[in-house]
């Protein structure tokens, strides 16, 4: 399998060295993409990271990250999982930072941490040490020997493929509506799912609840809104007002609402604080 290498070098943001690489293709429903990352700074940087329908995964191979969000206090964190949230953070980093990003569909997460996905989604960061217990040190460890990112990727692989293995499959009902809620990019409703499957929508609410995180409405909403962002960056020369049209919201100004609780800034200030090479959204 190829990986994709970026570098990029400037005075004012430093050294960062980017390798993404899909996942063993056994994974591809469960892991979207692996991406190792070494960054060099020039001081204190400060990221913004905005809302998505997707789990994340950071692996620290170096110092920690300070995260922290509008309804959640500060904490200094090495290796954590961000579940499905409807808030944005923001991180800071000192001089340097080294580690590994790892991109889960929601219900390949429950699979591999097999717990309750809402007990994850109450936070907007858990440490690793909390849903995979003394595992995750073992593993840190033996990613932090490996010569290569392509034997980082290569364990990574292997670890998350023998936990999914072992794992309870999700239910069929919730699999199939995800599924719909993202060829849709969150336009289907909720009542058109819940009388498909013949199901109420508290049955499907508590499904989602287990085994994505956040009910159906709200999957919907983080999946419009990533929708939104990946259209506002592509920079395609797509108005906003095309891209709210095209996302389901009513008008701009929705699109202007959801952009503020979901990325902290309006669409014009998240194009305008995008940063060069991958390196991230600029906090301001």
């Amino acid at each position: 399998m190829t990986s994709t290498v970026v570098c990029h070098q400037s005075a004012s943001l430093g050294r960062l060295e980017r390798v993404e690489r899909a996942p063993h293709p056994a994974l591809a429903r469960i892991v979207r993409r692996y991406c190792g990352y070494r960054h060099q700074g020039t001081g204190l940087a400060r990221r913004r990271e905005v809302a998505q329908a997707e789990v994340t995964i950071i692996l620290g191979l170096g110092p920690s990250l300070r995260v922290g969000g509008p309804s959640h206090p500060d904490r200094d964190c090495s290796s954590f999982v961000a579940a499905l949230t409807d808030s944005y953070a923001i991180t800071e980093e000192w001089d340097s930072l080294h580690g590994i990003e790892i991109n889960l569909s929601p219900l390949g997460a429950h699979m591999l941490f097999g717990v309750a996905m809402h007990e994850l989604s109450e936070h907007l960061v858990v440490p690793l040490a909390d849903v995979l217990g003394v595992e995750i040190d073992r593993l840190l460890e033996r990613l932090a020997q490996a010569p290569t990112w392509e034997r980082r990727f290569a364990i990574l692989d292997a670890y998350i493929g023998a936990r999914v293995e072992r794992a309870r499959r999700p239910s069929p009902d919730v699999a199939w509506a995800w599924r719909r809620l993202e060829e849709t990019g969150g336009l289907v409703g909720v009542g058109a799912l819940t009388q498909e499957l013949a199901c109420s929508r508290r049955h499907l609410s508590s499904r989602f609840r287990e085994q994505i995180g956040p009910a159906p409405k709200t999957a919907a909403r983080l999946l419009r809104f990533q929708h939104a962002v990946r259209l506002l960056e592509r920079d395609d020369g797509s108005r906003f007002a095309e891209i709210a049209q095209r996302c389901g919201y009513y008008d701009q100004a929705h699109l202007n609402r959801e952009f503020r609780q979901l990325a902290g800034a309006t669409p014009t200030e998240h194009v305008a604080r995008l940063l060069p090479d991958g390196m991230g959204i600029a906090a301001e």
